[in-house]
């Protein structure tokens, strides 16, 4: 008995698969196994950009001619790696992406994911192939504008997949920030030999391994050189992967911990020095004026204890007696201003006055606006000064053995502060003086000393420019402290 010959794909079959076809959103490129292309729905020649199936060719060979293949990485592809040549040879390739574009033309025009079906009516030989093709040419542009992003995004980023937790992509920005070349990080799970650590938030790891967003949260985060960096990390689901996962982006905090910690050893410096200082010292809070420290130099110097000075409200703890200098003292106590070496004093507990040099200047300490006060004790500077004050006060009562230079020098002495410069004034300008101070006007002196009075004008003039004062109240002053003008003028 011999077997009949086998046929090709019956016409009423054809008709029947062109019909079922036309309807399919999906492409699909019926060919004969001899590689004549036999037909094509609307959709597949819609993906092409043609309108008939013969604009695709009548042959394997003619559609190579007509249309240029990439791989999905965009490497042009051989004829023989073309889905057709493929589906020719028996390879199966199920959910092949190529990109597609007119023969001699660089721009992609569509990118088809395609998968082969094979057909027989008796399990031998294959009747017909087919290639069905899904038009995936908006997700792949969203991907590579993803991958753009992702690889052009400054800030540290990766992208790990859902399904089994592992790293899939990171961009240059982590390879940075860690020092990790990509393939010493791509397939490792984020707690892969700790990576990830010392998350503040607990439930980070949770939302990571759901799948979910993840809010922003502190970490530490492995480099290559064996340190750990602080890092800020945040999640967020992606679907333009082609699979389901999650991109996390990092903030690099090294630099703040850093910057924290250089503050915390200065603030450390500082609380020393402000322990040690001889020099009396407080420190209050700008937000209640409150003391939140003194130094011991300040608890010798007022003889309280820390307990009682503490905590104390700087306004009502009888330490500040001097009010000479209300608006700085009030500027600093809100923080607008400091001043330095000013006059003042300071109660002791048991009542004694303490004559200082005040000085003070905002500081921020534990975060907090504060105002650092310091206390120089003069009293035993000003006890000498007015010593030596008394001591020339008597000797002046009695200047009649001094010569002149030596009681100017005497009244400076007295008067320390005083701007006038000691000055040698000429036998005539002394007597004009000495008149002055007598309370005698410019024509009695004119006729005391036989002169006219334009002579005593200049001599006036002369005498207020050398002594530093433009009155002649001034003038009087400056001559009495030197011991002219015993006494009034004789009528």
């Amino acid at each position: 008995m011999t077997t009949a010959p086998r046929t090709r794909l019956r016409e009423p079959t054809l008709r029947h698969l062109e019909q079922l076809i036309a309807q399919l959103l999906d492409g699909v490129i019926l060919i004969d196994p001899t590689g004549t292309i036999l037909s094509a729905n609307e959709a597949a020649l819609k993906m092409h950009g043609v309108s008939s199936a013969a604009e695709l060719g009548t042959t394997a060979e003619e559609y190579a001619e007509r249309f240029s293949l990439r791989s999905a990485e965009g490497r042009p592809l051989k004829h023989r790696d073309y889905p057709l040549f493929k589906l020719l040879a028996g390879e199966s390739f199920p959910d092949l992406v190529v990109q597609v574009a007119p023969a001699g033309d660089d721009e992609v025009r569509w990118v088809h994911q395609v998968r082969d079906v094979v057909m027989d009516e008796d399990g031998g030989e294959p009747d017909c192939l087919a290639l069905v093709l899904c038009d995936v040419s908006n997700r792949f542009d969203a991907e590579r504008r993803f991958e753009a992003m992702f690889n052009a995004n400054p800030a540290p980023a990766i992208v790990v997949r859902l399904s089994d937790q592992r790293i899939a992509r990171v961009n240059p920005g982590f390879v940075e920030l860690t020092g990790f070349a990509p393939d010493a990080v791509t397939g490792r799970t984020l707690f892969d030999r700790e990576l990830l650590t010392n998350i503040v938030d607990p439930s980070a790891r949770r939302c990571i391994e759901a799948g979910k967003v993840v809010r922003q949260t502190e970490a530490e985060l492995a480099t290559a050189d064996g340190k750990r960096r602080l890092v800020l990390f945040a999640g967020q689901p992606v679907d333009v992967t082609d699979e389901d996962a999650l991109l996390l982006t990092f903030a690099d905090l090294e630099a703040r911990r850093e910057a924290q910690s250089a503050l915390a050893a200065s603030e450390r410096h500082l609380r020393s020095l402000f322990d040690l200082a001889p020099v009396a010292m407080v420190v209050t809070r700008d937000s209640d004026h409150r003391i939140v420290s003194a130094n011991d130099a300040f608890l010798a110097l007022t003889e309280y204890a820390r307990e009682e000075v503490n905590g104390q409200s700087a306004d009502k703890l009888p330490v500040w007696a001097s009010d000479d200098h209300p608006e700085a003292l009030a500027r600093a106590l809100t923080g607008d201003g400091g001043f330095h070496d000013l006059d003042g004093q300071i109660a002791t507990k048991d009542g004694r006055t303490v004559d200082c040099l005040l000085s003070a200047d905002t500081i921020s300490l534990d975060g907090d606006a504060c105002v650092l006060w310091l206390f120089h004790d003069i009293s035993d500077r000003r006890q000498a000064e007015n010593e030596l004050v008394a001591a020339v006060d008597a000797a002046l009562k009695d200047a009649s053995w001094l010569s002149r230079s030596i009681l100017d020098k005497l009244a400076n002495i007295r008067r320390p502060g005083a701007s006038a410069p000691v000055t040698e004034l000429s036998p005539r300008e002394r007597e004009v003086l000495d008149l002055i101070c007598r309370d005698a006007s410019d024509g009695e002196i004119a006729e005391r000393l036989n002169l006219s009075p334009n002579t005593v004008r200049n001599h006036v003039a002369r005498l207020y420019a050398k002594i530093g004062v433009n009155r002649r109240s001034a003038a009087v002053v400056w001559g009495r402290e030197r011991g002219m003008g015993g006494s009034t003028l004789a009528p």
